[in-house]
């Protein structure tokens, strides 16, 4: 049984801002599990018995060599992907790089990585990525930021 196609998958992913201010995105690789090509905020699965927390600092460290430091968390997903027949529930946190150069460690599942301003970030956006920003308006809106 695989998570997200047998049954719901939890997926934990991470809105990283550097001091510039800009947010970190993946390119999804030809490995990928779903959403191939598209940019995202990226994440991972939950494994048992690992928090949310530990889940994307594992993430970060295990596919960019990045250390970062969690905030709160942005929201939760409903992440159905119908054409890939696909389910997960995906919390996102909001995040702050900490150290390490990013890289690509895990090449066959992402190609590309990138610092990128909230108003020029590249196309396309996977579904959960466009739903966090989304939240991320909304939030910043009703701050009056």
């Amino acid at each position: 049984m695989r998570a997200g196609y047998d049954y719901i998958g939890v997926g934990v992913g991470a809105m990283v801002f550097n001091e510039a201010g800009e947010v970190f995105l993946a390119r999804r690789g030809p490995q990928a599990s779903n959403e191939r090509g598209y940019w995202e905020f990226p994440g991972g699965k939950v494994g048992f018995g690992e928090t949310l927390a530990e889940a994307i600092t594992r993430e970060f460290l295990e596919e960019y060599g990045m250390t970062i430091e969690l905030g709160e968390v942005l929201g939760v997903n409903d992440h159905i992907l119908e054409r890939e027949q696909q389910h997960w529930v995906s919390p996102t946190f909001l995040a702050r790089y900490v150290a390490g150069p990013p890289r690509i460690l895990e090449p066959g599942k992402c190609s590309e990585i990138g610092w990128f301003s909230l108003a020029s970030l590249p196309e396309p956006l996977s579904q959960v990525t466009l739903d966090d920003l989304r939240l991320y308006q909304a939030r910043r809106e009703k701050e009056g930021a």
